[in-house]
């Protein structure tokens, strides 16, 4: 299976990039292959609402930048794995900008190989994630009718070892 993470987090060392490292350390040695891309070191703007996409493109996005790289891993990807710090009660801004940009690649509907989604997320409050939450669940669940992997945060209990199966079993 081919999973797209895509790493929200700034912060290099950070705890969202530890379950991003376990979860493609554990996914390949099952014999997956995972692409890793860190949004927040690539250029990356937000979405125009320009429509360009689907009044005059058959999907494809008026501007061009590192966005494009995404969306070429997206035409063959199994799975999405979205992976973020809590920023103000939701995913980082970077992140966001992506799934914001994903209305031209996934709008109305997603490639037919994308098939299940999983979320990483870290904060250093426990109650902080429902806005995310709600993304997740509206988004990629809901809209998109994804097959929910999991949703994992730093707080679950032995929330590594989560991460670890997760990956080990899909």
């Amino acid at each position: 299976m081919k999973i797209l993470v895509l790493n929200g987090s700034p912060r290099p060392k950070g705890n969202t990039a530890e379950m991003v490292s376990v979860f493609q350390d554990s996914a390949e040695k099952a014999g997956h292959e995972v692409v890793v891309i860190n949004v927040c070191r690539k250029n990356i703007g937000g979405c125009l609402a320009c429509e360009y996409c689907h009044d005059r493109s058959n999907g494809e996005c008026f501007q061009h930048d590192d966005m494009q790289e995404i969306y070429g891993e997206l035409r063959d990807t199994n799975m999405l794995v979205l992976a973020s710090p809590i920023y103000y009660h939701g995913i980082s801004g970077q992140l966001k900008c992506v799934i914001d940009r994903f209305y031209s690649a996934l709008y109305p509907k997603a490639p037919e190989s994308l098939q299940k989604v999983a979320m990483f997320l870290s904060s250093g409050d426990p109650d902080m994630y429902d806005g995310a939450r709600f993304s997740y669940e509206g988004d990629f669940l809901g809209y998109l009718g994804l097959e929910d992997i999991g949703l994992i945060t730093n707080h679950d209990p032995d929330h590594l070892e989560a991460v670890r199966k997760m990956a080990e079993t899909l």
